[in-house]
């Protein structure tokens, strides 16, 4: 556990990737809270699918809400929003504590919206509106559809959580757009002090891809110097681009532009690593948590992955900065052995939002059978 407490000395954040209503009500989250230093959670709809899909805990409000002749995606919405709200007045304590820089919980806009500007700005107004809490962070996917749904709702007061970033030209957008956000607010003197945003870098995917790659390279290269080459960047990929998405985040968050912002009362927006459970069993289960270590950084975890940390992880202080140049190589060795990182990340952001979409639409079916068991039921009786 001491690992986990000293993360925030070194001005890194630790946020859980899970949230269950089970949690909530059994007192879990509130003790990781307060004894365990939690700062944060995250959600996204493949694990509420597993929440309320699995086990009775959501069973009386459904019915519920059946009763009251709710459609599906009204259910729903229901269900995630109260999970919200109420793990937002747990984490409330720690939002207050930091002065509005942790202590956010993140709901998830539709998968579904991923390509649609317009209506993504719509989901997310009502989803701010409906769960009314101001340590609420809306998650909307870094697409091209997303960033200008994403500059919109910043200017306009939401707080963003911007996912599924896989590549270093596509964080620098998102950062940039945070700016060009409060920029606006600032000349229309809407305020700046409560704005809060984080942008999610994901690692693992990234190595899952890659390896995959470098997997075909070796084997069709046999013991060739190329395929020598691919050998020594298995599992170097994911963390290589974190170290240098920081590097664009200080340059970013850094002179005059930016520094009449924080006169104003800005924040920078922090990276948030994401997908930070080990794929690869022969990879360290805290690989995508040491090395990346530093001032103004998130680390959201899955259960195991803080389990792991807390019981054997090493914290290095400002890890995140160190082997800038091994990082820089990896990129040349990258495309040395013919492997293009766009074409990677812009795969695994369609993978991505699929990855999304499936499970979103297995809820929704679970949820519309539930429905009709429920009103099946009603009617016999």
């Amino acid at each position: 556990m001491k690992a986990l407490l000293e993360l925030i000395k070194h001005g890194q954040s630790y946020w859980m990737d899970n949230l269950t209503r089970g949690m909530i009500t059994g007192g879990e989250l509130k003790k990781r809270v307060q004894e365990q230093g939690l700062r944060g959670i995250t959600s996204n709809p493949q694990i509420f699918m597993k929440a309320i899909s699995s086990g009775s805990d959501y069973d009386d409000q459904i019915r519920e809400l059946v009763e009251q002749k709710k459609e599906i995606n009204e259910i729903y919405e229901a269900l995630v929003v109260k999970d919200v709200q109420d793990a937002c007045d747990i984490m409330r304590p720690v939002f207050d504590e930091s002065a509005g820089v942790d202590g956010f919980v993140s709901l998830e806009v539709s998968p579904h919206l991923a390509h649609d500007t317009e209506g993504t700005i719509e989901e997310v107004r009502r989803l701010n509106q409906a769960v009314n809490r101001p340590n609420v962070f809306i998650k909307i996917p870094g697409t091209p559809a997303g960033i200008p749904a994403i500059e919109e709702m910043l200017y306009e007061g939401v707080n963003i959580n911007i996912t599924l970033l896989f590549s270093i030209k596509r964080y620098e957008d998102v950062a940039r757009t945070y700016i060009r956000a409060l920029e606006r607010r600032l000349e229309e003197d809407k305020g700046l002090h409560n704005m809060a945003s984080v942008a999610s870098f994901f690692l693992s995917r990234i190595d899952v891809l890659t390896d995959k790659l470098l997997d075909d390279i070796i084997e069709k290269e046999a013991s060739s110097e190329k395929a020598r080459r691919a050998q020594g960047l298995l599992g170097e990929t994911a963390v290589a681009s974190a170290k240098l998405a920081y590097q664009s985040f200080k340059r970013i968050f850094r002179g005059d532009r930016w520094q009449k912002l924080v006169e104003n009362g800005a924040r920078v927006q922090r990276p948030l690593w994401a997908s930070t459970s080990t794929k690869n069993p022969d990879y360290s289960d805290v690989k995508y948590i040491e090395p990346l270590i530093g001032p103004n950084t998130v680390n959201t975890m899955p259960e195991e992955t803080i389990a792991a940390f807390a019981d054997h992880g090493v914290v290095d202080e400002n890890s995140v900065e160190k082997n800038l140049d091994e990082a820089k190589q990896v990129f040349a060795d990258l495309e040395a052995v013919g492997i293009d990182i766009d074409a990677v990340t812009e795969q695994l952001v369609k993978e991505g939002v699929q990855k999304f979409i499936d499970p979103f639409d297995a809820l929704m079916k679970t949820l519309k059978d539930k429905r009709e068991e429920i009103l099946e039921k009603e009617a016999v009786a």
